[in-house]
């Protein structure tokens, strides 16, 4: 009997006063173990940036997708999270068996079997794999935004609310990538 094909889902974003929120999915070969490929919170960037590069040649599918800011300022985070995480599983090559779902909530209008698993990103590789491509993917986003709207500093903080970013928020005013609906943006 063979193993089910299972895919992991995470997203990276949620956070953030500004960008969009990035989802992925990824199958990784039945047995695939590697110990580097954590919780993308728990690595550095340059190192998330070369796990990347290896799921990318060792992953069977990775699904990807993202929800931007007018959809989260017209919805909400949780929804945006979740529709994210939807696109990026109907964008694999492969139709899993099972989906890992980091957190508390499973993924709305998905016919395949899932199971959210709170901190899932800590505990199974598949997610963790899924926290890297996502984390890497919106990290990418940003740093070219940064390059559009440079004073806001988009490559250094990825639009999360720091000091600094709240800063340029005030002096500049929102930019057309900033959440609206976000404390701290309006």
């Amino acid at each position: 009997m063979s193993s089910p094909l299972i895919a992991g889902v995470d997203e990276a974003g949620r956070g953030p006063l500004a960008g969009p929120v990035v989802a992925a999915a990824v199958i990784l070969p039945n047995g695939y173990n590697n110990d580097e490929i954590k919780d993308s919170k728990c690595l550095s960037p340059r190192r998330r940036e070369e796990l990347f590069e290896l799921l990318r040649k060792d992953a069977l599918s990775i699904g990807i997708s993202l929800v931007g800011p007018r959809e989260i300022d017209d919805n909400d985070i949780l929804w945006a999270s979740l529709e994210a995480m939807r696109k990026a599983v109907l964008r694999l090559k492969l139709v899993p068996e099972l989906l890992l779902v980091d957190g508390i909530h499973t993924i709305p209008d998905i016919e395949i079997p899932q199971r959210a698993i709170p901190k899932g990103d800590s505990k199974y590789t598949v997610i963790s794999a899924a926290s890297i491509v996502a984390k890497v993917v919106r990290d990418r986003i940003m740093c070219a935004w940064d390059k559009v709207y440079p004073q806001y500093g988009f490559a250094k903080h990825k639009g999360y609310p720091t000091k600094e970013h709240r800063e340029a928020i005030m002096r500049y005013g929102p930019s057309p990538i900033h959440r609206l609906s976000f404390k701290g943006v309006m």
